[in-house]
């Protein structure tokens, strides 16, 4: 039998890389990478800040959680999932017990630098976006770790050496008879 890691996802703030770094990865694992903002994006026909804009947080957040339920079900894939998907407790439930998820760890500066020119993301489009964005990590941090059976740091290294090390780090996780493990810092 050949040994086959289940489907990874990952998880993070904006801007922590989580497509980057699942773009590199799924090349590295000959798997297929999706966005699940590109995948609401392409079911619904309009762009994320449309659908905030029309539908508010609430309209999308429901969109997304039929997503995340669909994108956890395909098999060997590496899914990017956007930063608020932790925010539902079914999403949190669908990521931990259908894959390995990763929580790419991004600190606020980190963010606001990789985030500073970008006008496609709906909560930043406000006076004061550092704030707004040390916000959702305070909310959300306990969240990531709480699914995360990997947390990786970000903003330290090169996106190549990253998944390098996050390969080694999934290797504990390749296919046996007993169920996922958590590999969690501490």
């Amino acid at each position: 039998m050949v040994e086959e890691l289940p489907s990874v996802f990952l998880v993070g703030p904006m801007g922590a890389g989580k497509t980057t770094i699942g773009k590199l990865l799924a090349k590295q694992l000959g798997r297929t990478f999706v966005d699940s903002d590109w995948y609401i994006e392409s079911q619904t026909g309009a762009d994320i800040a449309w659908i905030f804009a029309k539908e508010g947080e609430a309209g999308f957040r429901e969109r997304e959680t039929k997503a995340i339920d669909e994108l956890t079900q395909k098999p060997q894939i590496v899914l990017a999932t956007g930063g608020g998907a932790v925010m539902s407790a079914e999403n949190r439930a669908f990521l931990e017990q259908r894959g390995i998820v990763v929580y790419l760890n991004a600190p606020v500066d980190v963010q606001m630098a990789r985030t500073a020119k970008d006008k496609s993301r709906p909560l930043l489009q406000q006076p004061n976006p550092r704030k707004i964005l040390q916000d959702l990590y305070s909310a959300r941090d306990p969240l990531y770790r709480q699914i995360a059976h990997i947390i990786m740091p970000t903003g330290h290294t090169y996106p190549r050496h990253m998944v390098n090390q996050l390969l080694q780090q999934l290797e504990p996780f390749y296919a046996s008879e007993s169920p996922v493990v958590s590999n969690k810092e501490n």
